[in-house]
């Protein structure tokens, strides 16, 4: 079994491109919303959104996707509901100048529908002074799963569905 966001390593983020020029900085922000400090992590993930995702997806958003599905999965990551908004947020996100770009991030997040539905099945553990962390997780999960379910754009619409082989 790997560690969280082993993977990154393989990616060229270098040649990728976010709101602000090359992606080559996504790994680091990454790694800060997986261990930062609850401020650091919060600043590392408005960032990320800021940079793949509003207003419209670029390229390194389908290879940064699969990295916040780990993270969403990752029970001690500080702010798992914030993850799984930023992915409903790529989902309703798009580029009508590169709709290529479009389609691979939203597949990129159906394609862990799977996760979505475990986290919003999970149970709750009660804790003192507010909302569980697990409870929040749940709402975020639901939310993305019902957005997942219901997700319809002009760049996934008229294509079918990756894999699919056409005649």
């Amino acid at each position: 079994m790997g560690t969280v966001l082993g993977a990154m390593r393989n990616v060229r983020w270098h040649e990728l491109q976010h709101a602000y020029g090359s992606a080559s900085q996504v790994p680091g922000v990454l790694s800060r919303i997986a261990w930062g400090d609850a401020p650091t992590s919060d600043e590392a993930l408005s960032d990320l959104e800021r940079w793949i995702s509003t207003p419209p997806v670029f390229d390194s958003t389908a290879a940064t996707v699969p990295f916040l599905w780990e993270l969403a999965a990752t029970d001690t990551v500080r702010d798992r509901a914030g993850v799984l908004d930023l992915l409903a947020t790529i989902l309703a996100a798009g580029n009508a100048e590169h709709p290529a770009w479009t389609r691979a991030a939203h597949d990129a997040v159906a394609a862990g529908r799977a996760t979505a539905a475990r986290l919003a099945a999970a149970p709750d553990t009660p804790e003192a002074g507010g909302p569980s962390p697990a409870r929040t997780v749940r709402a975020a999960a639901t939310r993305l799963l019902a957005a997942i379910d219901r997700h319809a754009c002009p760049a996934c619409a008229g294509l079918p569905p990756r894999g699919a082989q056409v005649r």
